[in-house]
């Protein structure tokens, strides 16, 4: 059998757009692909009490995306791991590269969270009497702005009252937001320098917002201050305040509240912060009746982990199923005068 070689021009019309709607058909199901299913994300495990450097992590997914039965397991060497408790806060700890998860990538609307209080901590979808939760865009912002997740092994103690402000912890780990170029995926687990810091004060509590840059981003060898923050990526502070200010506004919530004026913090008083509430998480790690779900592979941990048990509880979840419709009205642009 003979071949004969024929350029892309040298095709009929109609056959040269069969190809283009082809190709432009396998690129949008790889995106697809490539935004919805786990794929394995690398990561410093040096001070995770866990094995090896450079382990991956893997994330299983359960229910369907914007459900409230959806659920991201996360998977480390020995099997299923809780993101709260089992990845280390550290990816560098030297140079004071923290690991970042991420539960809400930049430019989408569904809340995402760490579930502290369910059993392997997996992300879910918060909820508002009992349906799934997205916030609102207000203009001129689509969405979360940034990459928006947590630091590990962090716990803002609902117990102690920060000083500076004046109200106590928010019962969560410290939130971060990632202004890098990158969108990550949910569930990644990104190393990240720290900037410096926003005290929120979310009805009556302190809720860090810790400003940091991923470290494989282009620009992170000139972001080290706020100051290099406006001058590389101009506006983005201030809009990052209003944004925290005004996001509860259309679901007629007052504007929030800031410590410090609604200044932000250097890295150097950020890195203290951090300190601060890894020994509340430590602490946590030691309570024999905690309110929030502290079942890990810690092995100083009071409440440990088996791996037969943590199969049984996802099994038990919802097989993964296609993502829901996101509701027609999370699209609307909401105004505020300021």
């Amino acid at each position: 059998m003979r071949y004969s070689k024929v350029s892309f021009d040298d095709l009929p019309e109609h056959a040269r757009k069969m190809i283009f709607y082809l190709v432009l058909s396998l690129s949008a199901i790889s995106l697809f692909r490539s935004l919805t299913t786990a794929t394995p994300l690398r990561v410093n495990q040096s001070s995770a009490g866990m094995s090896g450097d450079g382990s991956q992590y893997t994330l299983e997914e359960r229910g369907s995306l914007y459900t409230l039965d959806y659920r991201i397991y996360f998977k480390g060497p020995q099997g299923y791991i809780s993101p709260f408790h089992d990845i280390p806060l550290f990816a560098d700890e030297a140079n004071k590269v923290y690991n970042m998860i991420v539960e809400i990538p930049r430019w989408t609307n569904a809340k995402m969270e760490i579930a502290t209080k369910d059993p392997l901590n997996p992300i879910k979808q918060d909820e508002k009497k009992g349906v799934a939760r997205f916030v609102h865009n207000i203009f001129p912002h689509r969405g979360y702005i940034w990459n928006y997740g947590a630091l590990p092994q962090t716990w803002e103690d609902p117990n102690h009252i920060v000083p500076d402000t004046g109200a106590k912890g928010d019962n969560d780990p410290i939130d971060v937001i990632e202004i890098g170029s990158q969108v990550r995926q949910r569930g990644a687990v990104v190393p990240v320098k720290l900037i410096g810091t926003l005290a929120l004060l979310d009805e009556g509590e302190t809720d860090w917002k810790l400003v940091t840059i991923a470290v494989d981003d282009p620009l992170a060898a000139q972001i080290n201050n706020t100051a290099d923050v406006e001058t590389h990526f101009p506006g983005l502070l201030k809009a990052t305040f209003e944004w925290f200010k005004h996001y509860k506004i259309p679901a007629g919530k007052p504007a929030n509240e800031f410590g410090y004026n609604g200044e932000y913090k250097e890295a150097d008083f950020a890195h203290k912060v951090i300190a601060d509430t890894h020994e509340y998480w430590k602490a946590l790690m030691k309570e024999t009746s905690p309110e929030l779900n502290t079942q890990s592979l810690q092995p100083n941990a009071v409440h440990q982990a088996t791996q037969e048990s943590w199969a049984a509880e996802v099994n038990r979840q919802p097989a993964h199923g296609d993502a829901a419709k996101i509701p027609q009205e999370v699209d609307k642009w909401h105004f505020i005068q300021f």
